[in-house]
């Protein structure tokens, strides 16, 4: 077998998928070559994701089939968020485990990998050091991951939010944003090597620059952005967090037409006590305000504006009227796309002393109310659009069909365009909406008639 081959298995977000990305790019600049089979591979790689139960569950499991299936010859690393927070809990739990290796360290692969093959390691190797230059100790590498024409591109790591349900802050550590000349160089050879989409990401876009120094730091980092690379069609924002989505932001999304009118903003929910005991932001007159002044914003735009967010049901102490004033303000406030997790216990987060006192069956019926809603929500949104024209990236085509997205669709967790005919893939296109299902629209290109 040739030893410099990887199997490389990436869980979680895309903001995972951007570490694993990127510890491929250094293992392929140290001359391994990524397989897609892990029998190929003399190493093993799984970047885990470690955020809530059912995604350390996922992980586990995948660890565990790697190992049952591994050959002397070769070696296992456990990689990301779930070795981070539990370091040698993972290969207790999992024998067979070579190497582990933190979320915060991701660019030492290379060296890992070196170790584990030059001294012989009666155990584990674990490699879980703290690193306070996390997000700028990157070995030279692209902090993106490319999908066909789009990217991600990852603006910032850690948090310094104090969520109390969220154990990001202490996987990843205090929000760290890299340098403006690092990004606007990745996006410049992004657009150099064909890509249409750039998708900011990190755990707050909105916190980027703040230990940097700059005030409203992603809407700098944005002009500068659009500045740069004017030719970039779609320029796409996720993970904002309420009450720092200021007026400069809210005018730069609106005056730069690369910008695409669409913003991801979880708010996790709608009743002031349930968001205080959350330690999230209380003000719901604030969201209100907020969310009008940005829809203005874009009344005379082509495109209104699209806005996702997300939910969590089921939190400690969630009354039956507290959940209901989180029914009514998606009722009311009609969001283009939502995202409702059930309340997922995690210890060593401030909220572990409330426990889980609400029973699964309340958060199931809950989640089942809340997701019917937004379905119908949805369905009448998407309705609105048929007859329209949207511009659509075109990404695959399957019998007959050509699919894709609009500016209202992020990847993976948004809905689709399906399209009648073979469109190129990786292009543009105009589509008039013929359809409309709950999540997905249907069309065909602009101008062709219909008989």
């Amino acid at each position: 077998m040739n030893r410099k081959t990887f199997h490389l298995v990436s869980l979680g977000c895309a903001k995972n998928t951007v570490d694993s990305d990127s510890m491929a790019q250094l293992l392929s600049h140290d001359g391994y070559k990524s397989v897609e089979k892990a029998s190929q591979a003399s190493i093993l790689i799984v970047n885990t994701c470690g955020f809530i139960g059912p995604a350390k569950e996922e992980s586990f499991q995948v660890l565990r089939e790697l190992a049952r299936g591994k050959r002397r010859d070769q070696l296992l690393i456990a990689a990301g968020c779930l070795t981070q927070r539990y370091g040698v809990e993972v290969a207790q739990k999992v024998p067979g485990i070579d190497g582990v290796l933190g979320t915060r360290r991701w660019m030492d692969i290379v060296q890992v990998v070196k170790q584990l093959r030059q001294t012989p390691h009666p155990g584990t190797l674990y490699h879980l050091p703290e690193a306070p230059t996390v997000g700028r100790d990157e070995g030279d590498t692209l902090r993106v991951s490319v999908a066909g024409t789009s990217a991600y591109l990852k603006v910032a790591d850690g948090c310094r939010r104090p969520c109390a349900f969220c154990a990001i802050p202490l996987i990843k550590g205090t929000a760290v944003s890299r340098p403006i000349e690092s990004i606007i160089h990745e996006a410049k050879v992004l657009r150099d090597n064909g890509v249409r989409e750039l998708i900011l990401i990190a755990q707050d876009t909105t916190d980027y620059g703040h230990d940097l120094g700059l005030k409203d730091g992603l809407a700098v980092l944005i002009e500068l952005l659009t500045d740069s690379v004017p030719d970039m069609d779609w320029i796409r924002i996720m993970y904002a967090y309420p009450g720092y989505v200021t007026d400069r932001l809210i005018e730069v999304m609106a005056s730069r037409k690369q910008v695409l009118p669409y913003l991801d903003i979880p708010l996790q929910h709608a009743d002031p006590k349930t968001l205080y005991r959350m330690k999230r932001p209380s003000n719901i007159e604030w969201v209100h305000k907020t969310l009008d002044k940005m829809r203005t914003a874009f009344n005379d735009k082509p495109q209104r504006l699209a806005i996702r967010t997300t939910f969590i049901v089921g939190y400690p102490g969630e009354t039956d009227e507290e959940y209901q004033a989180l029914y009514d303000f998606v009722e009311q406030t009609r969001f283009d796309r939502v995202g409702t997790f059930k309340f997922s216990f995690e210890p060593g987060t401030t909220s572990e002393p409330l426990g889980d006192p609400v029973p699964a069956e309340v958060k199931e019926q809950r989640w089942n109310r809340l997701m019917e809603l937004q379905q119908g929500i949805s369905l009448q949104i998407n309705q609105s659009y048929v007859g329209k024209t949207l511009d659509v990236l075109v990404e695959g085509y399957n019998d007959g069909i050509s699919i894709g997205r609009s500016y209202r669709d992020a990847p993976e967790i948004d809905g689709l365009v399906l399209v009648e005919g073979e469109l190129p893939v990786g292009e543009i296109v105009p589509i008039r909406v013929t359809g409309a299902m709950a999540y997905d629209l249907t069309g065909v290109p602009a101008g062709l008639k219909i008989l």
